[in-house]
């Protein structure tokens, strides 16, 4: 076997020079190449080089759950600038990620860019165009009215601009050329075609490397197996050998956080329905049942980590798997996405794209709502969920959050009304609220605007906010208590536990009982709307 290209993992870490620009595909623990980060690591740590590396995650590289990614790198010497998607987040601040640890120093120029235009950025500089020009991200931490993606003082240079293009904003990334490519597959043939059959994403491991490769840098792979010349077949080879300079081989290699392979993740097998356990009854599920009441037969669904986790289970305790097609950031179509440690993973999908396209399909609003979660609402309906200056281990950053709500026709956040020692009961159709929590999550300002709620109204977008207590809508005349729970007390219970004040419907209505029962609820979707009768009648001339 011919095996020019397999490397070992010290020799790789030898080929990246100083100040180097280095694009890193990885979803935390998925599809992670944790074993060249850590030789690039240990190469500094050994002999000082490389330094001042400038690198770019679409999504985070590691956790703190096993699967340490960027942390490897976070050496003051080694990191000078970090663009990334979403940063690994810990337990405690006893336990923050390293990488958190340098940024809240101020050692290392720390930017959160969203994910979806860290692809974009990849593909405009694979092609030589003038950079990313996107709407995505007005109005919130992105714009450079406000942070401009920066995350720390450190952070001087700017990487975006807003510019006016045919009497519109538009915001600006100019390019940033990778002088590397380090990707992740499953197995690599000889000449370095790589297939992920193991892979629960493929993520944007081809776009990085065209981005590398145009711009005249390599391509480093980490792959769990190396093949003879010829025995992938063609139909299953992702990135192709033009685009691979080195290989390196960690047999190892975990398919995601804490698990070292799972069949059914990547696609390959299928779970029974019945191997899914039911999400325990607690206040978090009561959230889920509401959250689910916003959702149609026939829908497309966007779901992101939190308490909107748990609605496809929800729906298959209720007898409705596959009523509604479920679509994640890191890729999967369809299935059901897991929780905990394999979030971004789903199991038994339909289909899994590699999320750059997955990233298009939100940023132009293809799908019909997104279920997400949030920390804090304010006044205007601006949305925070990437970052709490008191809790930033625990704080990921934006991810693909600004991507997918930026033109979302309706988004559902859903969450708990206070934070901090809250105590419930639910059950008898009702809630109990036995201590409240110590911070009003609703309040004058968020710290950080992931979600501009002045755009959402300007635009028309459908905003609704799922709590244990109550349903609010973001409306013209501002957030508006619509729905209340059965055994809590309005002025008690919400008004006077919101930091702000909240508009109430004057149709009032009380949140359905048996979201508060235990056993399951008997829940119907209305059916979506057909596109092909809407498009039959446009094509009449008639009102769709």
């Amino acid at each position: 076997m011919n095996t020019d290209k397999v490397l070992s993992f010290e020799a790789a870490a030898a080929l990246i020079a100083d100040g180097a620009v280095v694009s890193i595909s990885s979803s935390s623990g998925l599809n992670c190449p944790d074993r060249m980060l850590q030789a690039i690591g240990e190469r500094f740590a050994r002999d000082g080089h490389p330094r001042d590396l400038t690198t770019l995650h679409p999504i985070a590289a590691g956790d703190m759950w096993g699967i340490p990614g960027i942390d490897h790198l976070a050496r003051p010497g080694l990191l000078a600038r970090v663009l990334a998607g979403s940063y690994p987040s810990g337990p405690s601040s006893a336990e923050s990620p390293a990488i958190w640890k340098m940024i809240a120093a101020d050692e290392v120029a720390a930017y959160n860019v969203p994910s979806g235009i860290l692809f974009d950025m990849h593909r405009e500089v694979a092609a030589r165009r003038a950079g990313v020009m996107t709407r995505v991200g007005l109005d919130t931490f992105v714009d450079p009215d406000r942070e401009g993606c920066r995350m720390n003082a450190a952070a001087v240079d700017p990487i975006v601009r807003k510019i006016s293009f045919e009497g519109q904003d538009w915001l600006h990334f100019p390019n940033i050329a990778p002088d590397v490519a380090i990707i992740r597959a499953t197995t690599a043939d000889e000449d370095g075609n790589l297939s992920m059959e193991h892979e629960g994403a493929y993520l944007g491991a081809l776009d990085l490397a065209l981005a590398a490769r145009n711009s005249g840098g390599i391509v480093i792979a980490q792959v769990k197996r190396v093949t003879a010349r010829d025995t992938i077949p063609t139909q299953r080879v992702f990135v192709p050998s033009t685009l691979v300079d080195a290989i390196v081989v960690d047999p190892d290699q975990m398919q995601t956080t804490h698990t070292q392979y799972d069949p059914a993740i990547s696609g390959e097998t299928r779970r029974p329905l019945t191997s899914f356990e039911p999400a325990p009854f607690d206040a978090e599920k009561a959230i889920a049942r509401r959250a689910a009441m916003e959702l149609a037969s026939g829908s497309v669904a966007n779901l992101g980590f939190g308490i909107s986790a748990l609605v496809p289970g929800i729906l298959l305790e209720e007898g409705l798997y596959g009523a509604v097609t479920w679509v994640i950031e890191q890729g999967a179509v369809g299935g059901i996405p897991l929780t905990g440690f394999a979030f971004g993973c789903a199991a038994n999908a339909d289909a899994i794209l590699p999320a750059p396209y997955q990233f298009i399909y939100f940023q132009g609003a293809g799908f019909d709502l997104s279920l997400l979660s949030f920390m804090e609402v304010d006044v205007d309906g601006n949305v925070n969920v990437s970052r709490l200056a008191a809790k930033p281990h625990v704080t990921a950053g934006c991810g693909g959050f600004v991507d997918i709500t930026a033109h979302a026709k309706k988004i559902v956040f859903s969450g708990f009304f206070r934070a901090g020692g809250l105590d419930l009961a639910v059950g008898d159709g009702r809630l109990a609220i036995r201590r409240d929590g110590r911070f009003p999550k609703f309040v004058p300002a968020v710290e950080h605007v992931t979600f501009s709620g002045r755009r959402a109204r300007a635009t028309g977008q459908e905003i609704v906010f799922v709590t244990e207590r109550c349903v609010l809508k973001l409306l013209p005349a501002g957030l508006t208590v619509t729905e209340i729970a059965p055994g809590v007390d309005l002025e008690r219970d919400v008004l006077r536990q919101a930091a702000i004040p909240l508009a109430v419907a004057a149709d009032l209505a009380t949140m359905d009982e048996r979201l508060f029962t235990a056993e399951p609820m008997g829940l119907a979707l209305p059916a979506r709307p057909s596109r092909i009768a809407a498009a039959a009648r446009a094509a009449q001339g008639r009102p769709a």
